[in-house]
């Protein structure tokens, strides 16, 4: 298995400083003060009902350090408040999709005790890994979809390629989703993609029209009955990755989008200020204007997006700085805060006893301990997300990702 770097924009830690400041005027411009342009929690122009669906991301790797299993997925009970499971990440490459990591995928025997239904995998049996335990989740809970979503952070290099011929990358996509080795699992396809046009860890150059003809191949060859979506950037600023890619255009082939409301500030900025990476609106003092969900959604919309076809993104971890004295936001740092797998990374479930919030700011949390500077998102403030998404009549929430949660579910509780 490939040691994962957490393939998402949480992962920006990993670019080099200069890499960040060249990015900055695009990326890290955020959350600037509400306007008539951009609706806060309280305001909407959207017509229609909110949507209820609820989108959690699976990661293939959790098996391994975090011993975060499909079987906890129903334990915890989030399986029951669950519409949709994102399972990442499938690998882009040679222009075609593959395997992100067949162990964990279709290989690796799960004892009784780690099973789903309690049942020990055998040696003779056609399909083990975590496929074979999504099966017996769906079993469990007939309405559950399962979406396959390929790229992220680290795979995301592979879209340049695939982008040269979107009828072929979209054939060998339906080809692996849809084998009859795994017949059943899944539901649809979803693209995260990061970023079209734009810089993350590579950057891509196949133009802005790019995303737009892959989904649209993609919708083609999984037609009407399958799920096409994607995870987008949230840079909302002009000029910025939103703008470099037709995401507008793409839209009539997507079911949704997932923007990646988090991380927009956090310690691959090692000196600070100390901002909360997912504020829901912009606060004074904010290090970058247009950098927050209210702006990344008004500007979405303002392209003629669909509400419907949005999805609220909520972070179910935290990022934070050490050598901080400030309490409040805005204070200097000298780096990262020691996480348990990733500096400057933590989850939920762990900074809730270990860093309670002390305080609120642009409608998330932060947390000052020791000289260490915590933000995320609590029960309180999702129930607070929740109303700007009800508002705004988006079509329901995502998070990235189910092991952050604690044992019994408390973050997606709230968003229910």
């Amino acid at each position: 298995m490939h040691t994962p770097l957490r393939p998402r924009a949480r992962f920006r830690a990993l670019l080099s400083a200069s890499c960040c400041a060249a990015l900055g005027a695009g990326l890290l411009a955020g959350a600037g003060t509400a306007t008539a342009t951009e609706p806060g929690p309280a305001e909407s122009t959207a017509t229609g009902a909110a949507g209820s669906k609820v989108v959690g991301y699976f990661t293939d790797w959790g098996i391994y350090g975090r011993q975060y299993f499909v079987k906890n997925i129903e334990t915890s009970g989030s399986a029951d408040k669950l519409t949709h499971i994102n399972y990442a990440f499938g690998n882009v490459t040679d222009g075609k999709c593959a395997l992100g990591d067949a162990w964990a995928d279709t290989d690796k025997p799960f004892t009784a005790e780690e099973s789903v239904d309690g049942v020990a995998d055998t040696a003779d049996q056609p399909l083990s890994g975590n496929f074979n335990q999504l099966i017996k989740l769906k079993k469990l809970h007939p309405d559950l979809k399962v979406i396959w979503s390929f790229g992220g952070w680290s795979w995301s290099g592979g879209f340049g390629e695939a982008a040269k011929d979107p009828a072929a990358f979209a054939q060998s996509c339906y080809d692996l989703v849809e084998n009859s080795k795994w017949a059943n699992v899944f539901d649809g396809i979803d693209i995260d993609w990061e970023y079209p046009g734009a810089c993350g860890l590579t950057c891509d150059t196949s133009g802005r029209e790019a995303f737009r003809d892959v989904m649209a191949a993609l919708r083609a060859k999984f037609g009407k009955r399958q799920l096409v979506t994607a995870a987008i950037t949230a840079d909302a600023t002009p000029g910025g990755k939103i703008d470099a890619a037709d995401y507008a255009g793409a839209a009539r082939y997507v079911d949704w989008y997932n923007p990646m409301t988090y991380d927009y500030f956090g310690a691959w900025a090692a000196t600070g200020p100390t901002a909360p990476h997912s504020p829901l609106t912009s606060y004074p003092g904010i290090p970058e204007e247009g950098y927050n969900t209210a702006a990344t959604i008004a500007k979405l919309r303002s392209l003629g997006i669909p509400p419907s076809k949005l999805l609220l993104g909520i972070g179910f971890y935290g990022r934070g700085w050490t050598g901080v004295t400030q309490a409040s936001p805005g204070g200097t740092a000298t780096g990262p805060a020691a996480g348990t797998y990733e500096a400057g990374f933590e989850d939920y479930k762990v900074l809730k006893t270990t860093c309670p919030p002390t305080g609120t700011v642009g409608g998330t949390a932060y947390a000052k301990c020791g000289s260490d500077w915590w933000s995320y998102d609590t029960p309180k403030t999702i129930k607070g997300k929740m109303k700007y998404k009800d508002a705004q009549r988006l079509g329901g929430t995502f998070f990235w990702e189910l092991s952050g949660d604690t044992a019994d579910g408390e973050l997606i509780d709230a968003i229910n």
